[in-house]
């Protein structure tokens, strides 16, 4: 079972009279009257990240990954409730000043405030975090239109490459291990695009599971399919440098998650205005393909006309069998 399924089998009948919820079926819970956008994500130990030798990195990345939930709606995160599971290793003095600093670093840089929480002893260190924020309006989900063009903003891969890493990958060449590992900590997360979105975009979504398995969810509910251009999917210039000198695609290391970019499409009537918006944000904003009308395919993966085929789906599936 997948968290699909049981959200969909189970989950989804306590929500028939909470229209808020959004049928269990975005990134947020929207409270249209009272402008009440909240997020909820739970972090866990070699699920989420390897281990916990780096308790300021990490939390720094759980943060980030929760207030992303947020900023892909368009709205800006403003206060965060933390709740942490650990024990007497994790939870040190050492960890613990570490740990502060870190929250107050991430304060700082999102304006945002701690507002409450919880511990427990764990033998396995995880985190959840309660993201709020404030609107009358979200870029939701399922409702992208037919012709729309699908952009992403900043680079796909790098974070991948840095668990790669972190996972004690070898390949040919082990070079700018320090950048991409970063990046897998510290993903960029752009307030000042978020204050645009509802501007310019139809439907959204953070790529946190993989590029084509975050674009179904995009667009689960509706009878539409989708197609990106393989060559369009932006990648740093380390990560072209990486896969050069080591003699392997892109494909490997863009369609896996953990990247955190927004994922939205809008009307072609948009792109002009797409650019400025890029411009003015100093945000990476890059056109990877289209909304077409269902078809036999739910997507697909073009590279020069052709199309490219994969056994599974890459990217992260929330497994619980």
């Amino acid at each position: 079972m997948n968290e699909n399924n049981l959200i969909q089998n189970y989950l989804v009948k306590l929500v028939k009279n909470n229209p808020p919820a959004l049928n269990l079926n975005d990134d947020v819970f929207f409270d249209q009257k009272n402008k009440n956008v909240i997020s909820v994500d739970t972090y866990v130990e070699k699920t989420h990240f390897p281990n916990f030798k780096k308790p300021n990195l990490i939390i720094k990345k759980i943060i980030r990954c929760s207030i992303s939930d947020l900023i892909c709606k368009g709205v800006t995160p403003k206060f965060y409730f933390i709740s942490g599971s650990g024990n007497k290793k994790s939870f040190n003095n050492k960890n613990l000043k570490k740990i502060i600093n870190s929250l107050k670093s991430e304060q700082k840089k999102f304006s945002i405030k701690l507002s409450g929480g919880d511990t427990v002893f764990s033998k396995i260190n995880s985190f959840t975090v309660v993201s709020l924020g404030f609107s009358n309006k979200i870029v939701k989900r399922n409702n992208a239109k037919i012709n729309d063009d699908i952009y992403v903003t900043g680079d796909l891969g790098d974070s991948y490459l840095g668990l790669r890493y972190l996972q004690k990958k070898k390949f040919k060449k082990n070079i700018y291990q320090k950048y991409f590992i970063n990046k897998f900590y510290l993903p960029m997360i752009n307030l000042n695009f978020a204050k645009y979105l509802t501007k310019i975009a139809n439907t959204s979504i953070d790529i946190s599971d993989g590029l084509l398995i975050d674009l179904n969810k995009m667009i689960n509910a509706q009878k539409l399919s989708s197609e990106i251009y393989y060559d369009k999917i932006p990648i740093s210039n380390k990560l072209k440098i990486f896969l050069r000198k080591n003699s392997l695609k892109k494909s490997k290391f863009i369609l896996n998650g953990d990247d955190y970019q927004i994922l939205f499409t809008a009307n072609k009537s948009k792109r002009d205005k797409i650019d400025k918006i890029s411009r003015i944000t100093k945000t990476k904003i890059s056109r990877i393909g289209k909304i077409l009308s269902k078809k036999k395919f739910k997507f697909r993966l073009l590279n020069a006309d052709k199309v490219l085929n994969f056994t599974k789906i890459p990217g992260y599936e929330h497994l619980f069998t």
